[in-house]
């Protein structure tokens, strides 16, 4: 394996994010930080403990997944689509590296990207709600078991992406709505019957779930059922990968 490959990829990568800071790292940050002040410190001082759980605490494994997701994906697939757009994929491609070289290299700083900006949102959150976390072994599994799966999935967007525009579609169509219907500001066990069976069809709801047991030990679904979901997802987003590296699959594009 090409540790050089990776590497200049990764600090790549990593150096990017650091010219961009206050849209990498602050915005995000901040963005979550009104949720807390609005959510948290204003409405859930007024509203009852949920699980048992005040609604302050409650709601931050759901705001730190709400932002995991969305910044994975565009960390990844902004990473990949940048290289087609200028046409410098074409040394990437014709260079000694394999796919796996590749995604290690991408794949590694958009998730080093959003485990960073997750554990500086979980650091915010203490200066407007108490909290503990009940597993701090298994936050910290769920945190980068998502952020690597859901990298994965943008850096599969990246390549399916012809234009600039549909590097946010997705995210912003789909991921987002789902994120917000899957249990981050509330638990589905307080809708009523049939909509919470019709809420297990959203995956999402797994992700908040599970992460959400990580804290406080309770979760609308099994935490194993959350983490295997999470870990078939990633087998499949790396299936999908091989295929398209293997196809050549709109990587010249």
């Amino acid at each position: 394996m090409n540790l050089y490959a990776i590497r200049a990829i990764y600090r790549f990568e990593m150096a990017r994010t650091g010219r961009t800071l206050m849209q990498s790292i602050a915005s995000p940050v901040l963005s979550t930080s009104l949720y807390f002040i609005v959510f948290g410190a204003a409405i859930g001082s007024r509203m009852g403990a949920v699980d048992g759980v005040a609604y302050g605490a409650f709601i931050i494994p759901g705001l730190i997944m709400l932002t995991l997701l969305t910044e994975s994906i565009s960390n990844a697939s902004f990473g990949i689509y940048l290289p087609k757009w200028s046409g410098t994929i074409y040394e990437l491609l014709s260079a000694p590296v394999s796919w796996i070289e590749v995604i290690l290299g991408y794949v590694g700083a958009a998730a080093s990207k959003s485990v960073i900006l997750g554990l500086l949102i979980l650091i915010t959150a203490r200066f407007f709600v108490d909290y503990e976390i009940a597993h701090p072994f298994w936050m910290i599994g769920f945190l980068v078991l998502t952020a690597v799966t859901f990298s994965l999935f943008g850096f599969i967007i990246g390549i399916w992406a012809d234009g600039f525009e549909k590097l946010q579609v997705i995210p912003l169509m789909i991921v987002t709505p789902l994120t917000f219907l899957g249990g981050s500001f509330y638990s589905i066990t307080m809708l009523p019957p049939f909509w919470q069976k019709v809420a297990l069809v959203n995956p999402v709801v797994y992700l908040v779930s599970g992460f959400r047991w990580s804290f406080f030990g309770v979760s609308d679904v099994n935490a194993g059922l959350s983490f295997g979901m999470t870990l078939g997802f990633l087998v499949l987003c790396l299936f999908a990968v091989w295929w398209i590296f293997r196809t050549g699959y709109r990587l010249k594009n």
